[in-house]
């Protein structure tokens, strides 16, 4: 079995795709010794690691959704599922950089997205866990076929303002709420009765002033 070690060397947006997504540059390499590899197929589970970084009193209050009050932190600031990646690696022998794609939501439901937007800047750090097949050559010239185990893995941290130039790309000055049917359709329905031209204006209207 090929002793495979992986390694985030950055990540950027990639900047015409059809929906949010985020490229993170991958270096798979064998420090050991070299087994020519024919082809991985890498899959990837990405979690964030949130008691890894400080937290401002603006971004403890936004996470109170997540993880309540500062005073339970103890027990429940625990590393959350982002999401799944996949890509195919090419041949190669000593290393190989590929880009791993990573789809992006900008769904409020969703705990990723809700934690990504209540931190303001810095870094995040988020652990990568790597399975999938090798394809590689074995000494006497067969082609050998084995699972990589779910102990590799790599830490990265993303820098905040990575998402969240991102995200200001798709869409700018805006933010996604879902609601449920019915919700969405009282909500429209006192849109139209109250002759608004945008449902920002009805919230606004709905809204208290001051903000409380």
């Amino acid at each position: 079995m090929p002793d495979l070690s992986y390694e985030i060397l950055g990540s950027e947006a990639v900047p015409y795709s059809a929906a949010p997504m985020l490229a993170f540059k991958l270096k798979v390499s064998q420090p050991g010794a070299i087994v020519p590899i024919h082809a991985i197929a890498l899959r990837c589970q990405i979690r964030i690691e949130p008691a890894r970084r400080k937290y401002s009193d603006a971004e403890a209050a936004k996470l109170e959704d997540l993880f309540d009050t500062r005073d339970r932190w103890g027990q429940t600031l625990k590393s959350l599922l982002w999401t799944h990646a996949n890509v195919t690696v090419g041949p190669f022998a000593s290393s190989a950089l590929v880009d791993l794609p990573v789809p992006c939501t900008y769904d409020f439901n969703v705990a990723a997205t809700k934690y990504f937007h209540a931190v303001e800047d810095g870094e995040i750090t988020l652990t990568l866990l790597f399975s999938g097949t090798v394809f590689h050559e074995t000494d006497d010239a067969n082609l050998q076929v084995e699972q990589i185990p779910w102990s590799k893995d790599a830490v990265y941290r993303l820098p905040v303002r990575v998402w969240k130039e991102m995200m200001e790309h798709y869409y700018p000055n805006s933010a996604w709420l879902c609601l449920r049917r019915d919700a969405y359709d009282r909500l429209a329905a006192y849109k139209s009765r109250r002759k608004f031209t945008s449902f920002e204006q009805t919230v606004e209207h709905l809204l208290p002033m001051g903000g409380e």
